[in-house]
């Protein structure tokens, strides 16, 4: 978490039980902000209650998690349990530079319960279009801030092409737009959708976002007729393009939006392919691409990378069309190989901090109340559903 933009959510919002995040604040800082803050200072104010609360022996920094699997009971009335398993890194023997030689030690534990809370921010989504693995095109936000930080961009660049219509993709148009860089913003729904989410926040309390809506607006490709008899050379990603993109006079110069549009192809020399719903195609010369279309969870450490533990197991996890799939009382995993499986956080559909304390809370209230009963009095009702939810998916491929 870093950046000087500001966060979506209000500041208060933030918080964790027992710190006032305003407080914290104004300890920092003279001038508090009423309302919402940046990134950096979400992330000093996490750390700081870290080591507040005295949680640092809860932490294990630098572990790597490579798989978890259900662990049947033994001979001897052991338990069946889950066993984790990865590699922690150790700092080794200190260089004369005043570095460290760091190892990675396998590790292996077992595990009555296991919490899913790695979020679903670690793989970015891609396109999956020709040349998308070409070094100018990027899936990061903070590879433009670090392209910015090295000077590679300014006025006199070519144009960024910012690709999706989130906030990060906004975030991105307004940092490249800072510096004067010119901007291309390619998006696949039209700027009136509903579900555009600049469609859906007010206009008072997000002023930057609303500036990056307008001028998805008013600064809109206006493609031109092609030539009679050249219709079908438009299509053709190889042709040159008919005529350079244009838009009407607007507040905003340097910025330049392509609604309904699609990347077809990005090409070694820098030109990126755009397609618009009528089939049209647009060549733009770029200096670098931004993919800002979403990301992923990385599942690794589960069977078929976790797919089999989503709402809809036939596809990916991800954050909004298909989270893990949780009871709503105590956030244990529907579909787990077994009971003491629980997840929270984006990875059941909880993408705000606010809602984060209440799948904490009902997990912890779930393992008291299983500790105070001296037993799982749940895990029966739980296989139950894990059972049905399969006898349902396979009817549903044979069908």
């Amino acid at each position: 978490m870093e950046g000087s933009m500001l966060t979506l959510s209000l500041a208060n919002w933030m918080e964790l039980p027992g710190l006032k995040l305003k407080d914290w604040m104004r300890e920092k800082r003279r001038n508090v902000r009423n309302d919402r803050a940046t990134p950096a200072e979400i992330a000093s104010y996490y750390q700081h209650y870290v080591s507040q609360m005295s949680l640092e022996q809860s932490f294990a920094c630098g572990t790597t998690v490579t798989s978890v699997t259900r662990q049947p009971g033994d001979q001897e009335a052991s338990p069946p349990c889950w066993r984790v398993t990865g590699l922690q890194r150790r700092e080794g023997e200190e260089l004369g530079d005043g570095s460290a030689v760091s190892d990675e030690v396998p590790f292996s534990l077992l595990a009555h319960n296991v919490v899913l809370a790695t979020g679903t921010h670690d793989i970015p989504a891609r396109l999956g279009v020709e040349g998308e693995s070409l070094p100018y095109v990027c899936h990061s936000f903070w590879e433009l801030e670090a392209a910015i930080s090295r000077g590679e961009l300014d006025q006199s660049s070519d144009p960024v092409l910012v690709v999706g219509a989130g906030l990060t993709a906004a975030d991105a148009v307004l940092a490249a737009h800072h510096l004067n860089t010119p901007v291309y913003h390619a998006f696949r729904r039209s700027v009136t959708d509903p579900g555009l989410i600049f469609n859906q926040l007010p206009k008072l309390l997000y002023p930057e976002y609303h500036k990056v809506h307008q001028m998805m607006i008013q600064q809109q490709h206006q493609p031109s007729p092609p030539p009679q008899g050249r219709a079908h050379n438009l299509r053709d990603p190889s042709a040159p393009s008919s005529h350079p993109p244009s838009s009407s006079p607007s507040s905003y110069p340097g910025y330049l939006s392509f609604p309904r549009h699609r990347v077809a192809a990005f090409r070694p020399d820098r030109k990126c392919v755009l397609e618009s719903d009528s089939g049209q195609r647009t060549v733009v010369q770029i200096s670098k691409a931004l993919v800002l279309i979403g990301a992923h969870p990385n599942l690794s450490f589960l069977g078929d990378n976790g797919r089999p533990l989503g709402i809809n197991p036939e596809e990916p996890i991800t954050c909004r069309r298909n989270p893990i799939e949780a009871d709503p009382f105590t956030n244990r995993v529907v579909a787990a190989e077994g009971p003491g499986m629980y997840a929270m956080g984006p990875l059941v559909g909880e993408n705000f901090v606010r809602f984060l304390k209440g799948g904490a809370l009902a997990i912890a209230s779930d393992l008291a109340r299983t500790q105070r009963e001296g037993g799982d009095a749940t895990s029966d009702r739980s296989m139950d559903r894990w059972v049905d939810r399969r006898v349902t998916t396979q009817t549903k491929a044979k069908v």
